[in-house]
């Protein structure tokens, strides 16, 4: 597949995060309080956020810029030196917050605690690191927002629009007026409801779509839906359904990223909405089926 988005240049912004997990044995419970002992026996870091989007462009082949707000710590360090080795171009914004990292316990693939390390950005740290991008050479720009702070759609989108490059977005919160403007917003079933409220048939999110399309001038909504697919609805009023093809769900960890990852693949290399989406219902098929933050 890879050579089909050889000619995509993506850049991502966002919020991007460094995911640890510690494995180990959970044998027996503490002596000092009803919490199980895990000794670890092995540890690993992976990017994970708008940093596991790139991840996901670049083993699509695509060539991948990764903008994002770090702290100056070794964390920092740890990303940008795992994103250089899987051919992602990191372009970081140093500031003084520390970066976002989510440490996981696992004992036999089983979660034991998730600790989360962040504190939220200020709205000037995201409007310079807006400002700071160049889209220069681009086929496509992914906003991926995980409500950190470390994005202002707005500028963003109005730059990329300017320089006629499609914008696809990966939205948080229920503020959709934030991505005005965005090619694709690619909220999941509980965003959009969020948003839209909910809805008893296809139709019903069919119309639902096509008010928030008009309202918020976008060009097109992909409604990620799990077990039930996905449902891209595009201002041209066309509309298409694509059924879920995974045969075992293990773990639905970064399937969001998966999706975004290869339609911004496929529009930045000049694929249809229709073609792309195709591809990326595909992708998340075989990405659900594995453990943790896969990448196709």
């Amino acid at each position: 597949m890879s050579h089909i988005f050889s000619t995509s240049r993506v850049l991502v912004v966002g919020d991007v995060m460094l995911d640890r997990y510690w494995h180990g044995d959970a044998g027996r419970i503490s002596p000092e309080a009803p919490v199980p002992v895990v000794r670890v026996t092995h540890d690993e870091a992976r990017p994970g956020g708008a940093a596991n989007v790139a991840l996901n462009l670049s083993s699509l082949g695509a060539e991948v810029t990764c903008a994002g707000l770090v702290g100056h710590d070794s964390d920092a360090d740890l990303l940008e030196q795992t994103l250089k080795n899987h051919n992602v171009n990191p372009l970081f914004t140093h500031v003084e917050h520390r970066t976002i990292t989510k440490l996981r316990v696992l004992s036999q693939a089983h979660q034991m605690i998730r600790l989360d390390f962040e504190t939220p950005f200020d709205a000037s740290n995201a409007e310079s690191l807006a400002q700071s991008v160049s889209l220069d050479g681009m086929t496509a720009v992914v906003l991926s927002d995980y409500a950190k702070g470390s994005l202002e759609p707005r500028l963003l989108i109005q730059k990329a629009r300017k320089a006629k490059i499609p914008v696809v977005v990966d939205p948080k919160g229920t503020d959709f007026e934030r991505y005005r403007g965005a090619t694709l917003l690619t909220p999941n079933r509980a965003e959009f409801e969020a948003v839209c409220g909910t809805w008893a048939s296809d139709q019903e999110l069919i119309e639902k779509g096509r008010k928030l399309i008009k309202e918020l001038d976008i060009d097109s909504i992909l409604v990620t839906r799990s077990e039930q697919g996905m449902t891209l609805i595009v201002g041209d009023g066309s509309v298409h359904q694509f059924a879920a093809t995974a045969r075992e769900v293990a773990d639905v960890t970064g399937a969001g990223d998966t999706v975004i990852a290869t339609v911004a693949a496929g529009l930045g290399s000049g694929m249809s909405m229709a073609e792309s989406a195709e591809l990326a219902n595909r992708a998340a098929g075989i990405v659900v089926s594995k453990l943790g933050t896969a990448t196709v």
